[in-house]
């Protein structure tokens, strides 16, 4: 095989691998520029399909490469730095992906069984969407300081719905946890309620686990359900 028939062979290997489309001699002529004509390029395609290295799938489509094309292709291979570290990074991409994906799944169901358990709001902030997820604001409508006071229930779903996440990254919550009781609440529309969180991290990934609820609350419990919770996380 002569250079230039090696060069015609690689770019057919290139553009089939790439769309899985036989390959013409015009598309090669058109895209690789290597100075000779169509017909030249036509000639050595059919040259290298006696060698075994193309093949015809039918008499009016291109070429494209056989197992012996190919094996020309690997033998050929040296390591290549640039393509070994694009490879690493897609493998990290898709890993980091991934391990979001499970930990967005892991806190989805946390946070309904933690608003099942205390039969309040349950929330979480989930990694890299600046977002929270919560579940329970039915629990905390039949509650009778909200379902006597529509007003102060919509403050709390607006807030929900809308900035949660801002509002808790201005909160300051220990790591074992933190307690706002009422009027201790920095969020105004808050102040009607009580609201407990802590930290976690999975995954390399971190946020914070919470409930909120009516002052009027079993906060033992509800701790107790917060830590296990988070328990359940690690």
């Amino acid at each position: 095989m002569d250079p230039r028939q090696q060069q015609i062979l690689e770019a057919i290997l290139e553009s089939f691998i790439k769309t899985a489309a036989p390959v013409g001699s015009q598309f090669i002529y058109e895209t690789y520029g290597f100075g000779v004509s169509p017909a030249t390029i036509r000639n050595e395609m059919m040259a290298l399909e006696e060698e075994g290295y193309l093949a015809q799938p039918h008499t009016s489509a291109g070429r494209v490469p056989t197992s012996r094309g190919y094996r020309m292709m690997v033998d050929q291979l040296h390591p290549d730095v640039s393509l070994f570290n694009r490879a690493r990074q897609d493998l990290n991409r898709i890993q980091n992906q991934r391990r979001l994906q499970k930990t967005k799944e892991k806190l989805y169901e946390i946070v309904a069984i933690l608003a099942g358990a205390t039969q309040n709001v349950s929330f979480a902030t989930l990694p890299d969407l600046e977002r929270v997820f919560y579940v329970g604001v039915g629990n905390m409508l039949k509650k009778p300081e909200f379902s006597s006071d529509p007003a102060a229930a919509t403050r709390v779903v607006e807030t929900l719905e809308h900035g949660l996440y801002d509002l808790l990254a201005g909160l300051s919550i220990l790591p074992e946890g933190t307690v706002y009781i009422g009027e201790e609440n920095i969020i105004p529309q808050f102040q009607s309620c009580s609201l407990l969180a802590i930290p976690y991290r999975d995954q390399g990934f971190r946020g914070v686990l919470g409930i909120l609820g009516p002052i009027r609350m079993d906060y033992a419990y509800n701790l107790a359900a917060l830590k296990a919770a988070l328990e359940l996380i690690n």
